[in-house]
């Protein structure tokens, strides 16, 4: 009797190994220091990538379970990642480098968002106006979503091209993209920095003209937003994080293709589906890249952006620089 329940056993055991169900080391997460991670994200095209991603199952093919929470942007996600009710979160670089600059918050920038592509940024004015090029903007109000930002930066390096120095008090008004439309044709400002899907909508309903597209020259293709976490858990989670990474990747990967884009954004912004397939689109890029960070901290630089004195190995995880 005890020969045969032993010869049952060994049996059962060969099955089991055979069939592959009892090595849980060998499932999706399993090495994993956390499974389930809260994101940071928002409500506009530069977060295609990361729905793409999570709706698609890249993350979940690398044992994570995702959770998107929208918030407005890296200020309001910075306090979320501190206390840990964030894990990583999608936002602008400016304010996440001043953030480290200032002691505010110790950040690291663990994955590119989105760079400009012709017709994601540009500077806008009235049907009617006398503006005709960026060196018309001499003692102009222009409207931005934020100042002290990229936006306004990409402005002031395009009048710098053309011989005009701008400034942030006296030459930028911030204003709400949904309120740009209005401001413009109000005469509240003279111009505006329009970013997509505003540039489109407001070409369409006003015919106000595009005198200039800031991705091009020394702002071709410019940085704008990534994804953060705090030093601190990227230290504790480096397992985690490159799994995050490699899904967030085969996201981006995905989002060059303009079709699944344009079918993803009408699911989590108020962009409709015929907008979706006509705006502009930035260029999707994941792996940090330190050469384009690093660009980043030279504009801020140049146009006396940066709070404190941020040097490119503070920002990013250890090793990034080598890859």
């Amino acid at each position: 009797m005890r020969l045969t329940r032993f010869v049952i056993g060994v049996l059962v055991c060969t099955l089991v190994a055979v069939a592959g169900c009892s090595d849980d080391s060998e499932s999706p997460g399993a090495d994993l220091e956390k499974t389930q991670l809260t994101v940071g994200t928002m409500a506009v095209a530069d977060a295609a990538p990361l729905e793409i991603a999570v709706r698609r199952g890249l993350f979940k093919a690398e044992g994570l379970d995702v959770k998107l929470k929208t918030v407005s942007g890296a200020a309001e996600a910075m306090p979320q990642l501190q206390s840990g009710q964030l894990d990583i979160s999608l936002g602008a670089y400016i304010p996440y480098i001043n953030a480290v600059g200032t002691g505010q918050a110790d950040l690291k920038i663990v994955a590119e968002g989105s760079r400009t592509a012709l017709g994601t940024h540009t500077i806008m004015v009235p049907p009617n106006s006398p503006i005709r090029t960026p060196a018309d903007l001499k003692g102009k109000k222009i409207g931005v979503n934020t100042k002290y930002s990229a936006a306004s930066m990409l402005v002031r390096a395009a009048a710098k091209v053309h011989g005009v120095t701008l400034t942030e008090e006296k030459n930028f008004v911030q204003i709400p993209p949904p309120e740009f439309q209005n401001a413009l044709m109000s005469g509240k400002v003279d111009a505006i920095q329009a970013i997509e899907p505003f540039t489109t909508i407001i070409a369409q309903a006003t015919g106000a003209q595009i005198i200039y597209d800031t991705s091009q020259g020394a702002t071709n293709e410019f940085p704008i937003a990534g994804y953060a976490a705090t030093t601190e858990w990227t230290k504790k989670y480096p397992k985690t994080l490159a799994a995050f990474q490699r899904a967030l990747a085969k996201g981006h990967e995905l989002a060059n293709d303009r079709a699944i884009v344009a079918e993803v954004l009408p699911q989590f912004t108020t962009i409709k589906p015929d907008l979706a397939r006509a705006v502009a689109l930035s260029i999707y890029s994941s792996p940090v890249n330190p050469t384009r960070i690093q660009r980043i901290l030279d504009n801020m630089r140049e146009f006396d952006l940066m709070q404190g004195n941020v040097k490119l190995e503070q920002i990013l995880v250890d090793g990034t620089a080598t890859k």
